[in-house]
């Protein structure tokens, strides 16, 4: 039992869960740090394991579709699904997991997936040329913002599960989704340190 208690603390002393000890980045809203948990072009649904900080295999897609966004969340942050808040971050290249991307908020996805509000922020990676001019929804190509609709509401329909995109909002309505959630994220978390 000695060696069991001794893990335990060096597990505690030593674990770092990037939700809890990356910061949302020095210019959040309009510029958050994006921890990514599913590289663009994947069909395996990885996601963050809340006690260990690890990444797990959550499921492969049961549907004949793959992600069309690197996928991640915004640490410190904290939604109503009991999650951090969902980033999807355009960029031209696919980027490994647990990477942090600095990344330009441009807008977000209202969603409800089986009945719960799960909004997904929009966001292009910073320091990607390819996006530099991307500043709004609107800079965008058209089919990209269809692309990404069409995945979340085919993703999981062989799942027989339900979710429905709601709308795309600009930035402005991103950047109080974000501030909103890092308030949560501050009740639920910090308040209990006090």
């Amino acid at each position: 039992m000695l060696v069991h208690q001794h893990s335990a603390q060096l597990i505690q002393k030593y674990a770092k869960n990037p939700w809890h000890h990356v910061s949302f980045g020095k210019e959040a809203p309009t510029i958050v740090n994006a921890i990514i948990e599913i590289p663009k072009g994947s069909k395996a649904k990885y996601e963050l394991d809340k006690d260990s900080g690890l990444l797990k295999l959550d499921r492969v897609l049961f549907s004949a579709v793959h992600y069309p966004a690197n996928y991640g969340f915004i640490p410190q942050t904290y939604c109503d699904d009991s999650d951090p808040l969902d980033i999807l971050v355009l960029c031209s290249v696919d980027v490994e997991p647990l990477c942090i991307i600095e990344a330009k908020v441009i807008g977000v996805m209202h969603m409800v997936d089986q009945g719960e509000i799960d909004d997904k922020i929009i966001a292009v990676a910073k320091n990607d040329a390819a996006f530099s001019n991307v500043n709004e929804l609107k800079d965008l190509p058209p089919h990209s913002l269809l692309e990404i609709q069409r995945f979340f509401e085919d993703y999981k329909k062989l799942e027989k599960k339900s979710v429905v995109v709601e709308e795309f909002k600009g930035k402005e309505d991103a950047y109080k989704t974000i501030i909103e959630s890092i308030k949560l994220y501050e009740e639920k978390f910090l308040k209990q340190l006090q």
